[in-house]
């Protein structure tokens, strides 16, 4: 019996080394970009064991619950590490980077994650990457979120290292993922004796034994399906285009902030400004006498299907997640949370108005951006 998943011909070392400049081409680079065989957690442990360890001074970002792991990966590597932590419902600017540097000169490395789906908001790495390049740190960012929901460019911003995946705004794979790696970072990582060698975790392993050998032989075998899954879904994002693909995420974005508002029952944004808020899913701060996960479950009766969530750990209690990414940042998805959450918040005996949540989506869809919260 054969099976379309199962009697594959090998994946080949050219068709591994194609993959990675096609992933190279959609983040506009020309730095060495590495897939690697596992979801994204792998690369983003892996590129801060590599390029951290004692004498480290690390500025570690926390808007959401990543940039808190960071944080202990790097004091468990030995590093210094000073936090600029935000209320979640906001984001970082490039003014308290620079103010941090200011306070702390020695810092030589910058964590940030761009889009934290956890919590809704996006980062402007564009504007941070230019502190930190003023001060000649190491700039690792976590774009795995955004990438595919915004722009993500690497080498023009000035990231040493990018991790990305593909399993959100991408709609692809969950179990392979990629990093682009600077010149400069390749270097830090050489230099530093704790960094990950013969380990799955090895980004240097890769670099000395694929890139350096020409990309000829793979260090082990690959996995064949998320890699292909991979290349399809980049197949799939060339073929739309990427800047219809991010243009899609934003008016889902934009269409579930006006479309939340509209709703009523006490639902409103959790991201108070629209400019912080990430395109790559909403999250929505629940009626304060309403528990958000028990809300989130009777939503999903309707339809399990829907892409909503509670929020993780301690939010659970109070948000809710609009995760429309990928296949789901359409009207149709944005249109059926909404409307499951209106049923439930009804249930509860909160006013709650489906139909102008639905003309809201139908106006916002098509005028990205959304209302500003800020000085309410």
């Amino acid at each position: 019996m054969t099976h379309p998943f199962l009697d594959l011909a090998p994946l080949s070392a050219g068709r591994f080394a194609a993959i990675e400049d096609r992933v190279a081409r959609l983040l506009g680079t020309g730095q060495d970009v590495v897939i690697m065989q596992g979801e994204a957690l792998l690369p983003l442990e892996g590129a801060i064991r590599a390029a951290a360890g004692p004498g480290t001074v690390a500025l570690n970002v926390v808007t959401g619950p990543y940039g808190q792991t960071f944080g202990n990966w790097l004091r468990d590597c030995g590093a210094t590490v000073h936090d600029l932590s935000v209320p979640f419902h906001t984001a970082v600017s490039a003014e308290q980077v620079r103010q941090a540097f200011t306070e702390h000169p020695e810092i030589d490395f910058v964590s940030l994650v761009h889009a934290e789906a956890a919590t809704g908001n996006t980062n402007p790495v564009a504007e941070i990457g230019e502190v930190v390049r003023a001060h000649g740190a190491l700039f690792y960012l976590d774009a795995v979120a955004s990438v595919g929901a915004e722009p993500v460019l690497p080498q023009e911003w000035g990231v040493d290292l990018c991790v990305i995946g593909a399993q959100k705004a991408m709609g692809g794979p969950a179990g392979v993922s990629a990093v682009s790696v600077s010149e400069r970072a390749w270097a830090r990582m050489a230099a530093n004796p704790g960094a990950p060698r013969r380990s799955y975790l090895s980004l240097l392993d890769w670099k000395e034994r694929w890139i350096d050998g020409g990309r000829k032989a793979l260090l082990h075998a690959p996995a064949q399906l998320e890699m292909l899954a991979l290349e399809a879904c980049v197949e799939r994002i060339e073929a739309e285009g990427l800047g219809t693909v991010m243009a899609r995420h934003a008016s889902a974005a934009a269409a579930t902030r006006a479309g939340a508002l509209a709703l009523g029952g006490g639902l409103e944004p959790y991201v108070y400004k629209a400019g912080n808020a990430a395109p790559v899913a909403t999250t929505l701060r629940a009626p304060s006498d309403v528990d958000a996960s028990e809300l989130v479950a009777r939503a999903l009766e309707s339809d399990p299907a829907l892409p909503l969530a509670a929020g993780g750990g301690a939010l659970a209690a109070e948000m809710i997640r609009v995760n429309h990414y990928g296949p789901d940042a359409t009207r149709g998805a944005v249109q059926g949370c909404l409307a499951a959450l209106g049923a439930a918040l009804a249930e509860r005996g909160l006013k709650a108005d489906p139909e102008a949540a639905r003309r809201a989506v139908e106006d916002a869809w098509d005028r990205p951006g959304g209302p500003d919260l800020s000085e309410a």
